[in-house]
């Protein structure tokens, strides 16, 4: 099971001071921060993508490329790629130009996208929101393929046979679909055999199963290998030395951020109670201690019968520098191995 970490380069205002840190300060921390997972073993780091005020994503890509020059073995993806809003062509010369920097390190994960600022963004009607979707991954997914392509679409001006360059260094480019609670979502994921990654950021691990059973079926009745129908989870998470300690640490970024979603929305502001209730056992968070979070990811394992990828979500605590690169430590050097060698076959801890 490969364990990593998602960003979306969060640039809020200090809590205690309210004073809201530089631009660039903070792209330099998150390029710390991905040094600092590639240092200490983690798996993969992913960039989101957001065109909003707050967070510094809207172009993964660059951002993606720049942590090249500071890591060496770290897999790096975007978190995810709005391919609704996007020209498939011109994303997928960004990520094959990254893999060739990154010598085959690179992935995308794409989605429709639940941050839909990108659409008015560059004019395009959200009434052709998932057709937009379907299209774009269809030629994606085609241009991986294949150099030169002849394709038509409605969005798109056609391909005839032009070129299109560079390739990527690795012979395909992994492509993962990304998706939340859609059943239509997870069951064209299974009929294409693409990896899925699932956004579970509230609620409980197990309303999933479902979701994730029809994916494989649909992978099943479409004749894919089993094998590539992976499973890979995104969730809000945080360690820290104690499980205390985590939740005082996560809980006010989170709060803020989640806050400000909910101002816009007209949703209740987020409480202290309903945190703790996200990372209770049951809950949907992964924040505690080493021993804690191990204990979760067993337990997203068993339920959803079982998962290749775990991407922790940690941005709501980026602006406490020492606090979020003591995370990243904890899960390189504790929870990762501990994980590795339960998909090799070795046997949970007793006190898991």
């Amino acid at each position: 099971m490969d364990i990593g970490i998602h960003s979306f380069a969060a640039l809020f205002p200090d809590l205690a001071t309210g004073a809201l840190p530089s631009a660039a300060d903070r792209m330099a921390g998150l390029l710390n921060e991905i040094q600092v997972a590639d240092r200490v073993g983690l798996d993969f780091f992913g960039i989101g993508e957001h065109h909003r005020a707050e967070f510094l994503d809207s172009a993964p890509a660059v951002i993606l490329a720049a942590a090249t020059a500071h890591t060496s073995r770290i897999r790096l993806t975007s978190a995810v790629t709005v391919l609704g809003a996007a020209d498939p062509v011109r994303i997928f010369q960004e990520f094959a130009t990254l893999d060739l920097i990154a010598h085959g390190r690179a992935e995308v994960v794409v989605g429709r996208g639940s941050s839909v600022e990108a659409f008015p963004l560059f004019g395009l009607p959200m009434s052709d929101y998932d057709d937009l979707f379907s299209e774009n991954l269809d030629l994606l997914l085609k241009l991986r393929e294949t150099t030169t392509l002849t394709w038509e679409g409605r969005f798109r001006p056609a391909l005839n046979g032009q070129g299109v360059f560079p390739r990527p260094h690795q012979a395909r480019l992994p492509i993962w679909v990304g998706v939340g609670g859609t059943p239509q979502s997870f069951e064209r994921a299974g009929k294409l055999g693409l990896p899925l990654m699932i956004a579970i950021i509230g609620g409980t691990f197990e309303r999933f199963r479902p979701l994730v059973d029809l994916y494989r079926e649909a992978g099943a009745r479409a004749g894919h290998d089993p094998a590539a129908l992976k499973v890979a989870v995104h969730a809000m998470g945080f360690v820290a030395d104690t499980d205390d300690e985590a939740h005082d640490i996560f809980f006010p970024g989170w709060a803020q951020m989640v806050g400000k979603y909910a101002q816009e929305r007209g949703w209740a502001q987020p409480s202290r109670a309903q945190f703790d209730e996200m990372a209770s056992p049951n809950g949907a968070f992964i924040v505690g201690d080493p021993t804690t979070v191990m204990a979760k990811i067993l337990h997203v394992n068993d339920v959803l019968g079982g998962i290749s990828r775990i991407a922790f979500q940690m941005t709501s605590v980026a602006a406490e520098t020492a606090a979020m690169n003591r995370s990243i430590v904890l899960l390189g050097t504790e929870v990762a191995p501990t994980i590795r060698a339960f998909s090799h076959g070795y046997s949970w801890p007793a006190s898991l």
